[in-house]
């Protein structure tokens, strides 16, 4: 029987559509279930710093410039092995390379728990990011070895959801843990969070190694005609049947001016991770649990918003439009955020707006540069996107941790991201309207011309 697959906005047929339908939703719940529980470690290891600080910033007697430092030096060291660490993913497989920086970064979060001065916690800190180098775009890469472009958008955000999902149950479950384990075992409560959430993410190491597999030829839980119908529809996806190199993507332009617009996404993104208990405490929240509770509301909209725009940008077929007016709104938000700090209501709400667009507009980005390369030059191309992007991590707590110390206050850091992301959002809006979707094209010509 012939298979055919359906694009954006198609009508679809049933018999052999059904049956791939079928074998996607078995792919999906063998694959997703794992990758969207180590994503959600991963998020929780990096950013429960934003938590620990409410303590260990007084106890180690740390600045805002040294824990802003402090938290933005973990991508400088994850920018350093980024793409190394994906083309290596390319070459033996996603089981190894996955399973192998959860354990690392596992150790080296947990290793926290020794940190008594700046010295250690930058070290450590860089090293965190040294070890979990390559580890989303990893996955992402991973993801197009199993979907085609007309189910990637939404496929994308149900693993993206573990961000701010882990970001809901993330604040109650840090506060509850600095508070009820405080002082046990001579140790601070920030020291247990460290632990608590850092070694399971070694046994979820070690249990990605033996439950994943590299694709669908490797599933043994796929039979031949399952792994037919994958190959089809990812068959039909190809760019003009044409595999590129990662020099093809180190050579198009486009790739820099996604990874420049990621960049303002992520300086964005991260603003609000590591300073949101900071920004409710300056908001007059005094309770520990209750900075826990509060911190989880713009993370609820965010997983509700993410799901409703992956699910329409899959529909119209656009990808582009939905993360340029998700950006806009974004920076929109966080301005607002910064000038009413002193209104718990007005910028609580703000903040949430801005979490839940600035997330919305990550996840649908992701679509783009997957739908641009393909083969070793997917596997490069995100990681080098996500390794320039990714110094927006650095950048964002850096100056906001430096204008606080320097003015007493948070409003000009958030503005000065606040504009970033405008900017972010305006970069990718020029860049769909000087190539739009035959863009594609030009990459496959110079994927040709690589040959």
């Amino acid at each position: 029987m012939e298979t055919t697959t359906r694009l954006p906005g198609e009508p679809r047929a049933d018999g052999a559509l059904a049956e791939q339908d079928a074998v996607f939703r078995k792919v999906g719940w063998r694959i997703l279930p794992i990758l969207i529980l180590s994503y959600g470690l991963a998020y929780l290891d990096r950013v429960n710093i934003s938590f620990a600080k409410l303590q260990m910033q007084s106890d180690l007697g740390f600045s805002n410039a040294a824990y802003g430092f402090g938290a933005g030096i973990f991508f400088l060291g994850y920018v350093l092995l980024e793409v190394p660490s994906n083309l290596l993913l390319a070459r033996i497989g996603a089981r190894r390379t996955l399973s192998r920086i959860m354990l690392l970064w596992g150790l080296a979060s947990a290793a926290m728990v020794f940190v008594r001065n700046e010295q250690a916690f930058y070290i450590l800190r860089f090293l965190l990011g040294v070890f979990e180098a390559g580890f989303g775009p990893g996955m992402l890469y991973y993801l197009t070895l199993w979907y085609g472009r007309s189910r990637r958008g939404q496929v994308m955000a149900s693993v993206l959801l573990a961000g701010p999902m882990a970001g809901i149950v993330g604040g109650p479950l840090a506060t509850l843990i600095m508070t009820g384990a405080d002082g046990s075992l001579g140790l601070s409560g920030w020291q247990w969070l460290f632990l608590m959430e850092g070694l399971p993410t070694v046994l979820v190491g070690i249990v990605l190694f033996f439950c994943l597999c590299d694709g669908p030829d490797k599933a043994p839980w796929l039979n031949a005609r399952e792994r037919a119908l994958i190959a089809a529809e990812l068959a039909a996806d190809a760019v003009a049947g044409h595999q590129h190199r990662f020099r093809d993507a180190l050579r198009t332009p486009r790739i820099y001016g996604l990874a420049l617009s990621y960049f303002c996404m992520i300086a964005g993104l991260y603003a609000v991770s590591f300073w949101l208990p900071t920004l409710l405490h300056a908001g007059g929240v005094e309770d520990t649990m209750t900075i826990g509770l509060l911190s989880s509301a713009p993370y609820v909209v965010a997983v509700v918003t993410m799901v409703l725009v992956g699910r329409h940008s899959d529909r119209k077929g656009e990808r582009y439009r939905y993360s340029v007016g998700a950006c806009l709104i974004a920076a929109a938000a966080l301005a607002v955020t910064g000038s009413t700090l002193g209104n718990l209501p007005v910028s609580l709400a703000a903040l949430t707006v801005a979490t839940a667009a600035t997330y919305a507009a990550y996840t649908v980005f992701w679509t783009i540069p997957a739908e641009l390369l393909r083969g070793t030059a997917a596997a490069g191309g995100i990681a080098l996107i996500n390794s320039i992007g990714l110094l927006g991590g650095f950048l964002s707590p850096t100056v906001i941790g430096a204008v606080r110390d320097a003015t007493g206050s948070l409003q000009g850091g958030l503005s000065a991201i606040a504009a970033g992301l405008a900017l972010g959002g305006l970069l990718l809006l020029a860049l769909r309207r000087s190539g739009g979707p035959a863009a594609e094209v030009s990459v496959a010509a110079a994927g040709r011309l690589g040959k």
